[in-house]
């Protein structure tokens, strides 16, 4: 059986993903925001890190990192890019790590390419199982602005209702959960 490929993107967002405006606004806005405060441990798993630019932020933050990507383009071009970052390919849906593997989760602006509400909420319950005790499971998505609409325009979108994720994050097991809203972005941030 082959996987379903979650990160469908348009052509114009798949450029813009890669481009120093998207890079400089994810390092410097939304990623700084997303981990502050917080404690991620020693052994981090990254959950669809798409192009890189994210992992190429995170693995300064942490001893180790692994990155788990679906798309097997995208995870044949992270291998090639980061030796020093174990990239995985498989779905954050059925992550392939034994229970308590990792101390901190981390996904950033990836919710939105899961088809489905039901495959966010399981993304969050395999989030929780790979996590250790007092493991933390943070990141960030975008708010449905019409200019993010428009760029996702033929993607795969089902965004994210910031008011609604602690609940769903707390049906999954988390507690200790915040969600902040940014300008055109949201973190959130839950405990195990």
């Amino acid at each position: 059986m082959i996987a379903p490929r979650f990160v469908n993107m348009n052509r114009f967002h798949r450029w813009y993903c890669g481009t120093g405006h998207w890079r400089r606004h994810l390092t410097g806005a939304i990623l700084p925001q997303a981990i502050a405060g917080v404690d991620l441990g020693d052994q981090v798993l990254e959950l669809g890190p798409g192009r890189g630019a994210s992992t190429a932020w995170l693995r300064t933050a942490t001893s180790s990192l692994t990155s788990l990507e679906l798309d097997p383009d995208l995870a044949a071009a992270l291998e090639q890019r980061f030796g020093d970052v174990e990239i995985v390919h498989g779905s954050a849906t059925a992550a392939p790590f034994d229970d308590a593997s990792f101390s901190g989760v981390v996904c950033t602006t990836m919710l939105h390419h899961v088809p489905t509400a039901a495959e966010q909420d399981q993304l969050f319950r395999e989030a929780r199982r790979v996590l250790t005790r007092d493991g933390v499971f943070c990141g960030s998505d975008s708010l449905s602005t019409p200019i993010f609409r428009l760029a996702h325009r033929g993607d795969v979108m089902n965004v994210v209702d910031p008011d609604t994720l602690p609940d769903r994050l707390a049906a999954a097991g988390f507690t200790d959960i915040r969600v902040t809203r940014g300008s055109d972005f949201f973190t959130f941030r839950a405990g195990t």
